[in-house]
């Protein structure tokens, strides 16, 4: 019997048993690259873009190009690349499209900045929240552009919705004959392992698309080839410019350029460190951090006191610490409240496990709070991507229970993402 790769994820995802991975290619036939000359060079690594600018453009020579950016898209010197390309003569930049909080970041979770024309360079904006399929091809056929490249930081979560913005995009410029160029950018928080459960299809939504594991470990470029050549019906021309000097072992601090927050609730790259684990506390009654200058770092709710720190620290999670915190949100959960929670210290980010770190703190949570419950509409299954991890905690699985029963489809998913990677 011939297995494709996609048939193993399918299984994976399903429960079924796992047959063994056929051999993987590297990318598809639809994908080229400006390669990588050394990704374990000294120094700091240098983007995408940066690459694409000190090679005079030539992979967009003579194309009405269009970028789908946020104010993460920047130089070394953090001035904005469709400025920089706006005021080159070499480049045709004809056209910019924001996805959820807009091009230049000015809309807040579950917002957009809409069609408009940016007062900084004149271009028009075009706005793919919430687009997709037909609709958003449709939108890349009307800018006018032949040539799609996408530049936006990725923070390495399967729910941050930046990679299925990218996603949606390359089925777009499919179905509307674009070509795609992706720039890559570091994964913040490594690319060293695939960690957490991987998404049931019938699970899809905007935060998961596709069956990758919680916490992914690639970078945009390489998400893009998985892309194509497993999820994309009708794969895009795609080009990627890839990094020079990125290891899959460094964290951003290494890569000495500005952090822009990629959306207002990732403020810095301790954010991005933790959020695969904490961002599951949206599925639940608790505050997740928002309306606070720690999103994600802080947890709580009223009647939280301090029996979580002490329980979470008695599970001996690697790399971090618990601190018994109070805190009042200025928005979202518990506004204007004070609630009492915790706060999370990473002292060993090598040794830190966000995925498996989220799932102690919900096990200890609902074991220390009477008051715990999931949101009614069990946004955590979304987030998980199956009703395992509710249905299993409710039941009273503790943590090793809980991150075990996703191992086997977690092992089929790295399996086909080994065949993806572009770094050492």
């Amino acid at each position: 019997m011939h297995l494709s790769r996609r048939s193993v994820l399918a299984a994976a995802t399903a429960g079924a048993a796992l047959p063994a991975a056929p051999a993987l290619l590297a990318a598809s036939k639809t994908t080229a690259s400006l390669p990588a000359a050394s990704t374990a060079a000294a120094g700091h690594p240098r983007t995408g873009f940066e690459r694409l600018a000190a090679d005079g453009y030539r992979l967009l020579d003579g194309r009405r190009v269009g970028v789908v950016t946020n104010p993460t898209g920047i130089t070394r010197d953090a001035r904005h690349i469709v400025d920089v390309m706006h005021a080159d003569p070499r480049v045709r930049l004809t056209a910019v499209f924001g996805p959820e909080h807009g091009f230049r970041g000015t809309a807040q979770a579950g917002g957009s900045e809409g069609r408009y024309d940016d007062p900084a360079t004149g271009l028009p904006v075009y706005d793919t929240y919430l687009k997709s399929g037909r609709p958003l091809a449709d939108v890349f056929t009307a800018s006018g552009v032949d040539t799609v490249v996408f530049d936006i930081q990725d923070v390495g979560a399967r729910f941050y919705t930046y990679i299925w913005t990218l996603y949606d995009c390359m089925e777009a410029a499919a179905l509307a004959g674009k070509r795609f160029v992706v720039l890559d950018r570091p994964n913040p928080v490594t690319g060293r392992s695939a960690q957490g459960p991987v998404l049931h299809r019938e699970f899809a939504t905007f935060v998961g698309r596709q069956p990758i594991a919680q916490a992914h470990g690639m970078t945009v470029a390489e998400l893009a080839r998985l892309f194509n050549g497993e999820f994309l019906d009708e794969p895009v021309p795609l080009e990627t410019v890839l990094m020079t000097g990125w290891g899959r072992d460094r964290f951003y601090d290494a890569a000495g350029l500005p952090w822009v927050p990629p959306s207002p609730n990732m403020p810095t790259p301790d954010t991005a460190l933790v959020y695969s684990g904490t961002c599951l506390f949206e599925g639940t009654n608790l505050s997740e951090g928002r309306g606070t200058t720690r999103p994600f770092e802080l947890l709580g709710a009223e009647g939280v006191d301090g029996r979580w720190a002490a329980e979470a620290n008695g599970t001996g999670l690697p790399g971090v610490r618990f601190r018994e915190a109070y805190f009042a949100p200025t928005f979202s959960k518990f506004q204007g409240k004070t609630v009492g929670g915790v706060q999370i210290h990473v002292h060993d980010r090598a040794a830190f496990d966000p995925v498996r770190t989220g799932i102690a703190l919900l096990v200890t949570a609902r074991k220390v709070w009477d008051g715990f419950a999931w949101r009614p509409d069990n946004w955590i299954d979304k987030l998980t991507g199956s009703t395992r991890v509710r249905t299993m905690i409710d039941a009273g699985a503790g943590t090793d229970e809980v991150v075990g029963a996703w191992q086997d489809e977690l092992a089929a998913f790295r399996k086909v993402r080994a065949g993806y990677l572009l770094y050492k």
